[in-house]
């Protein structure tokens, strides 16, 4: 059973590790804010987010770099929830949307709006949800073989997901003449985001946070095994379908704004878990808050490292993260 989590020195712990993920997260944020290609002072800045005006300095920091700080924290949002879910659904440390091919069937779909449907943009996420569900759905069929074991998910995550990259190669091939944009948004980035990418993703990291907080008594359930979760009255492939619907939802929003960045949700569900515990009810707060911090910062490195040349986010988190999942696999497999 899971253990009481409410009272004691580790709830202490626990509550104390929330609020320095916040503080990180708010720092992620604050720092993105001030830091850029132009010189903007720190006091010009407070000024400038107290009074707004119409000055050209106003209009970076009101029109760049404040949405694009807010899309980032919530992008890193969803993508750690929805990597902390898949990991406890599947019982596989390594489970990750990005690698397992869910951000791939996300990106797939989005491909396909962004460069033969562009009119139809504004469903992008949506539609970046239904080949999501698409993607994992195919991985639950291959990797079904008397039950679900940690290592044929992966498996067949990798060869989803390699399908579907060939599937974008084959789309970014045909139409050559349209794919600059396409070719950032695969990479994974934050570059001109808007107020619009804002109001894009905000209802779904709401309703996909409140969501996984209410899920989190069925994933430490799911955390026991399929045998004792039924034991305690819970009906295991409805949760197992439901909560991996909740994680391709967040994951689809994540990829609808910001492209295919991955990793996220493979390196901050870990981190979280080692410092916090393995008790959902704490690890979907922390998710969210350091995964916010995570993207939110590496995006300021991406802009400062080569100013004022300013690379993709997603090329920091995959410096980052491929050795991350090396080091996991060793340890685990």
């Amino acid at each position: 059973m899971v253990t009481p989590a409410w009272s004691g020195t580790r709830y202490l712990w626990r509550i104390g590790m929330l609020a320095a993920f916040a503080l990180l997260a708010a720092t992620g944020i604050f720092l993105s804010i001030v830091q850029g290609v132009a010189s903007i002072s720190l006091s010009d800045i407070m000024t400038i987010l107290v009074h707004p005006t119409a000055s050209t300095a106003d209009q970076i920091v009101w029109n760049i770099r404040l949405p694009r700080a807010v899309t980032g924290a919530l992008v890193g949002s969803n993508l750690a929830l929805s990597g902390a879910i898949l990991q406890a659904v599947m019982r596989n440390p390594l489970a990750d949307p990005h690698i397992i091919g869910i951000s791939a069937g996300a990106g797939l779909a989005g491909i396909l709006v962004l460069i033969l449907f562009p009119a139809y943009a504004y469903l992008m996420t949506p539609v970046a949800f239904l080949g999501a569900m698409g993607a994992a759905g195919a991985i639950y069929f291959l990797a079904w073989k008397n039950g679900i074991k940690p290592v044929r998910i992966i498996l067949a995550g990798v060869a989803v997901s390699a399908f579907l990259s060939a599937g974008i190669s084959s789309i970014l091939i045909f139409y050559s003449d349209r794919v600059h944009g396409a070719l950032m948004w695969m990479v994974g980035g934050l570059a001109a985001r808007s107020w619009t990418d804002v109001t894009v993703i905000t209802p779904y990291a709401s309703i996909g946070f409140v969501l996984a907080c209410i899920g989190a008594y069925y994933l430490n359930v799911l955390q026991l095994g399929d045998d004792m979760a039924r034991g305690l009255g819970l009906s295991v492939e409805k949760a197992r379908i439901l909560l991996t619907a909740l994680a391709a939802l967040l994951a689809a929003s994540a990829v609808s704004v910001a492209g295919l960045l991955g990793f996220v949700g493979l390196i901050v569900p870990h981190i979280v878990r080692l410092l916090v515990g393995t008790d959902y009810r704490f690890i979907i707060p922390g998710a969210a808050l350091f995964g916010a911090a995570v993207v939110t910062l590496s995006d300021t490195a991406a802009r400062l490292l080569l100013a004022p040349v300013e690379l993709p986010v997603g090329l920091i988190m995959a410096f980052i993260g491929a050795p991350f999942f090396l080091f996991l696999l060793r340890k685990e497999v």
